[in-house]
């Protein structure tokens, strides 16, 4: 930890709201661009938006949310979305976006465990998956449906439109315009600004309680450890109830006074970065895999001489790239070359992927194979792994494009500490703690020891440079019938870098020998398919294919030559079908739910042991 950098962050962090850095955007930079809608013409400038804050949260009061009150919003990311939240942050409520993927079990356990009294939904389709809920939970007393144009004209209706609301809230604003004033300038720093369930691959959810102070100082430290020029254009494309999306799609623009994209379609996301062109992305694993497996796809059926100019100008990338991981001296002739190697072949490669203005491209919430970062870098796109949770607001560890190094997550976050526990869990202590986790009662539970020690369940070593490494989570170790713990992430991470595996669950817990259950990428597998000219691209005949079970074999060879004896896939199965957070086998964060995999799966899984 560098105590200077600390104590700068602390200073910088130390008396601001959200509310007041929206005050200072719209006094200060009010016809600087805020929020836009990929596909639509349409921008907010940060006059505009908070404008429409004020609306809103004044409706919102006039609905009856004050300060402390907690209020549930399901609903894709559009611009009405970052609206509602803020402006429920302007009266000091506490906003908790949920996953239009959870199942309505799980929506009526967060709608009691919140004590929500306000509910906010996208379209008349939500409102109808919510009935069962709101007949059984009394206690949310309104429900806004943003798509609705002629809900609620009276005071007794328990559905009104967001119209509405807004409707309301411009009145009520005109007669007393120093309310909404005296609500946001009354929100301190150290009171909650979001509520964010663990999606729990696990048991019940748990609400983490983020405050002003926490995500503002996040964004504090990003500002002085990434040098990225102010103002920037970014791509919002995680759902919002994803800790990622909450700092760097609605608080660090905020405390930047950036320009945010909002790509709701996924399969907009490539669209949405060729015409942003960021200086900075954050990627779930997931995302980089699918993009080298496309570059790569693309240079399998490029003229030859173009391929060959590419890979040697990737062979000086990754040289360069590797002295830079180790800090050592890159040589002039070498760096020569690669300048440019990378200006007449890299940079227009990367054009296409939208990457070429990039400063900073991160990583994290689940592994990603040394593989896959090493590719990106041959093509000039230096992907740093990060780690954190949303207990630490995000990331408490970092590398930077000054100081990394490859297959480790980083050194500590300015002012986070960083130990190690006996059994190897990594313990984390600091300003991007949250508060606690809420209680049913509506108290917040502490989550760290009377130290201050938040224990994270992730298993790590420590370099004598200070960069951790994410070994295993600690409840997820297999304990083979010898006795011997193996790690089935590093498994299923070496497994999951050919880019025909989307999944990968390595098994054997308990059991003599460790075998996998793999699930193809829906996307890749069938233009593979194509390029051998199988008779057959549907993925749920390629399971069975004997060419395509040949290339995981191959696959499987190439993990197990990387693992010991006990930690080697002996045999695997190919599934049929996909994973997806609807299916239940991944959590709305991808996640694996290795319970439910095991459970779904156990006469496949019985099947690899002879049984």
């Amino acid at each position: 930890m560098d105590p200077a950098l600390a104590q700068r962050c602390s200073d910088v962090a130390r008396d601001l709201t959200i509310p007041a850095l929206l005050h200072r955007n719209a006094t200060e930079h009010p016809d600087l661009p805020a929020l836009s809608w990929l596909g639509s013409p349409e921008t907010l400038t940060w006059r505009q938006l908070r404008d429409e804050i004020t609306v809103v949260s004044r409706g919102l009061a006039d609905l009856g949310l004050s300060s402390g009150d907690r209020l549930l919003i399901m609903m894709s990311s559009r611009p009405e979305h970052w609206i509602v939240d803020l402006a429920a942050a302007h009266l000091g409520a506490v906003p908790s976006t949920v996953y239009a993927t959870l199942s309505t079990d799980q929506l009526r356990y967060l709608a009691r465990h919140s004590h929500a009294e306000i509910v906010v939904l996208e379209n008349q389709a939500a409102l109808e998956r919510w009935q069962p809920i709101l007949d059984e939970v009394p206690e949310i007393r309104r429900v806004v449906v943003v798509d609705a144009e002629n809900t609620g004209d009276s005071d007794a209706d328990r559905v009104v439109s967001l119209r509405q609301v807004a409707v309301r809230g411009s009145a009520a604003h005109q007669a007393d315009p120093a309310a909404f004033e005296k609500a946001w300038r009354e929100v301190r720093p150290d009171q909650p600004v979001t509520l964010l369930y663990t999606s729990g691959t696990t048991g019940d959810p748990k609400g983490v309680v983020l405050t002003h102070h926490n995500v503002i100082y996040q964004t504090v430290v990003m500002q002085h450890t990434i040098d990225t020029p102010e103002h920037t254009e970014s791509l919002a494309y995680l759902p919002l109830a994803h800790i990622a999306e909450r700092v760097l799609g609605v608080y660090n623009p905020i405390y930047r006074a950036g320009h945010v994209t909002i790509c709701s379609d996924p399969a907009q996301l490539l669209a949405g970065l060729v015409k942003i062109r960021p200086v900075s992305f954050f990627g779930v694993p997931r995302i980089w895999e699918k993009m080298v497996a496309g570059v790569q796809a693309q240079l399998a059926a490029a003229d030859p001489q173009i391929k060959a100019a590419v890979d040697m100008a990737r062979e000086v990338a990754l040289q360069v790239y590797r002295l830079r991981g180790a800090e050592q001296p890159v040589p002039e002739e070498l760096a020569a070359k690669h300048a440019t190697l990378d200006a007449q072949v890299l940079k227009p490669l990367r054009a296409k992927l939208g990457m070429d203005n990039m400063l900073w491209a991160g990583s994290g919430a689940a592994p990603i194979p040394v593989e896959v970062l090493d590719y990106l870098a041959s093509i000039g796109i230096d992907v740093l792994e990060v780690w954190g949770m949303t207990e630490t607001t995000g990331t408490a560890t970092i590398n930077t494009p000054e100081h990394f190094r490859t297959g480790s997550v980083g050194r500590p976050n300015g002012g986070m500490e960083i130990r190690l526990a006996e059994d190897g869990e990594i313990l984390v202590r600091g300003p991007l703690v949250c508060a606690g986790y809420l209680r049913a009662d509506g108290g917040i539970e502490p989550i760290t020891d009377a130290d201050g020690w938040l224990a994270t369940g992730d298993v790590g070593v420590l370099d004598d440079e200070g960069f951790l490494t994410i070994t295993d989570r600690k409840k997820e170790l297999i304990i083979n019938s010898s006795g011997k713990n193996i790690s089935p992430a590093q498994i299923e991470n070496l497994l999951r870098a050919h880019p025909l595996i989307a999944q990968a669950v390595a098994v054997g817990d308990r059991r003599p020998y460790v075998t996998a259950l793999i699930v193809l990428d829906e996307e890749i597998a069938p233009l593979w398919a194509r390029s051998k000219g199988l008779p057959s691209s549907a993925v749920a005949e390629l399971a069975s294919d004997p060419v395509l079970i040949a290339e995981i074999e191959a696959a499987v060879a190439v993990a197990n030559a990387k693992l010991s004896r006990p930690e080697q896939v002996k045999t695997f199965r190919i599934l049929s079908r996909s994973w997806t957070p609807e299916t239940g086998e991944l959590t709305p964060t991808l996640k694996l739910r290795r319970r439910v995999i095991q459970e779904r799966y156990a006469g496949e899984i019985g099947a690899l042991y002879g049984g």
